[in-house]
């Protein structure tokens, strides 16, 4: 039964059902927001939506889920991933005002600024090097949910992932393994919560043989040999990339990434780290550049996932140019996002292939698929995380420049970015660093450094020397942290100081004491 009442100008959710999934890609749920815990009442955070929009917010007592959590033994079992479209109905269509005001919501104080940490790896078979099958992830999924409460996260009667207070594990479409962290203070927290994670993961999958290869790109096997998670929403994308871009299925089945959600204080502020992140987004490529090898030899490139990146959709990728356009705004954020294709809407639990049209047309009812019918707020967060862009902005904003990499990495990743952004000084000097960095240079850097890395040639110079000073500018902001961090980029820091990223280490084994062979790598990266 979900109850939400207005208190001051918070709304709380008040649910006898369990938490979300939440993730990367989910078509609900982030970092930061909408965490209904079992039987708990927490605040949503609408406290910067407007009350015209609040009005328009009629409660109907219906599940959040699409189906019943029960109880098997000691392990609870949710329903479905997504909630249903039915726990909010609006008593008014939705306006733009309104979708503008769901993301102004986002806005919080600096004391309540929060570090959210996602990474994906891919699980294979000892001996074989081949791909997790889905019953073996069924039985992963299973064997942490029992060693080490996790509540399990069902779609029809397919367990498609896990969820324990604010973390959750699901999988990306080729069975990525992915953990999505809870919003925490410090890089402390977030590297212990990854030592966890992958201590849990580790222990069930290495008695079944399973180990976990942190890389960018799947380096031995072809899209033929990847096996299809049983996940709605990726049919409909799996039928639907071959027509909007070359690289698309490469990079649902194939890629790994890790990134790092940061939250912002006001519209200002979200515009400022919206900028810095977008131009230093191609420098994040390159330190953290780790996938170049393809079905077992090199590619060519240093990150072959940036790389795919380029022709997937450009409908929902890119550098996004307008975010520095004087006018930028929230809103201007949303009129991109109502012109960007959907994939879905979700109805009656089933995902309805929404392909090629827009939520301006959902907007005003003119989707053929659901003819006449009209948007919630539910849709619309489903929609945002359907876009794609190197910065994407929720109700925060979300770094997506980075491949995955081995545990050492993981938590450099954040330590980079919590750095430049949440200090003061920090984000100010790169945003005079790159203030006169016109469009073409900024995506002159995103198409070259997948290829070139730090030997990106930039201005009189290469993209190492911008990285000594960026690096610099985040060591900084660790320190005036106060938390002593700065440990914790030592990892991206050897790459600065040599300019030879994690995949030219690759090249250099690969080329010689593996034998021109990628299955070393299996063990190099291992979890």
């Amino acid at each position: 039964m979900v109850v939400i009442s207005r208190t001051g100008s918070i709304y709380c959710t008040r649910t006898e059902t369990t938490r979300s999934k939440v993730g990367n890609n989910a078509p609900f749920g982030t970092r930061h927001k909408f965490d209904t815990s079992h039987v708990k009442k927490t605040c949503v955070g609408f406290s910067s939506l407007s009350s015209d929009s609040a009005r328009k917010i009629q409660i109907t007592q219906k599940r959040i889920f699409t189906g019943v959590g029960s109880k098997r033994g000691h392990t609870l079992i949710v329903a479905a991933s997504p909630p249903t479209e039915d726990a909010v109905v609006m008593a008014e269509p939705l306006t733009k005002k309104d979708l503008v005001d769901y993301l102004a919501s986002g806005c919080k104080p600096k004391e309540k600024w929060r570090i959210g940490t996602e990474h994906e790896k891919f699980g294979f078979e000892f001996g074989s090097l081949r791909p997790m099958k889905y019953e073996q992830i069924a039985d992963l999924l299973n064997g942490i949910s029992e060693r080490f409460d996790w509540d399990k996260v069902m779609e029809g009667d397919y367990i498609i992932g896990l969820k324990q207070g604010k973390q959750s594990i699901s999988l990306e479409p080729g069975g990525q393994f992915e953990l999505s962290g809870a919003p925490l203070e410090t890089l402390h927290q977030t590297c212990a919560e990854v030592n966890s994670h992958l201590y849990q993961v580790k222990a069930v999958a290495e008695e079944m043989g399973i180990g976990f290869l942190g890389i960018g790109f799947q380096p031995k096997w072809g899209l033929k040999d990847i096996p299809i998670m049983p996940k709605g929403r990726y049919e409909i994308m799996r039928n639907y990339m071959p027509q909007v871009g070359s690289l698309g299925l490469d990079m649902m089945f194939r890629t790994c990434t890790v990134q790092v959600n940061l939250d912002f204080s006001s519209e200002a502020d979200m515009i400022r780290k919206f900028r810095a992140g977008l131009a230093l987004q191609p420098i994040a490529t390159a330190l953290f550049a780790n996938s170049p090898f393809t079905e077992g030899k090199p590619n060519g490139l240093l990150s072959m996932r940036s790389h795919i990146w380029t022709d997937t959709d450009k409908n929902r990728t890119g550098m996004l140019p307008f975010v520095f356009d004087d006018s930028f705004s929230f809103e201007q954020y949303v009129d991109y996002a109502l012109d960007v294709p959907m994939y879905f809407a979700y109805r009656k639990g089933k995902y309805v292939n929404c392909t090629g049209m827009t939520f301006r047309d959902f907007m005003e009812g003119k989707l053929p698929c659901i003819p006449g019918e009209l948007p919630t707020l539910n849709d619309w967060e489903n929609h945002l995380t359907t876009i794609f862009p190197e910065v994407r902005l929720k109700r925060y904003l979300e770094m997506r420049g980075a491949d995955g990499g081995p545990w050492r990495r993981l938590c450099a990743l954040p330590a980079f970015w919590v750095g430049l952004l949440y200090d003061e000084v920090s984000l100010q000097n790169v945003l005079d660093m790159t203030a006169d960095w016109t469009s073409e240079e900024r995506q002159m850097l995103r198409d070259k450094v997948p290829k070139y890395g730090l030997k990106t040639p930039f201005r009189d110079g290469l993209l190492k020397h911008v990285a000594e000073d960026v690096l610099k500018f985040s060591k900084d902001g660790l320190e005036r942290r106060g938390f002593k961090e700065t440990g914790f980029l030592n990892a991206v820091a050897e790459v600065v100081s040599t300019g030879v990223t994690p995949a030219e280490k690759l090249l250099d084994l690969y080329h010689g004491k593996w034998g021109q062979s990628v299955d070393p790598v299996y063990e190099e990266l291992l979890y």
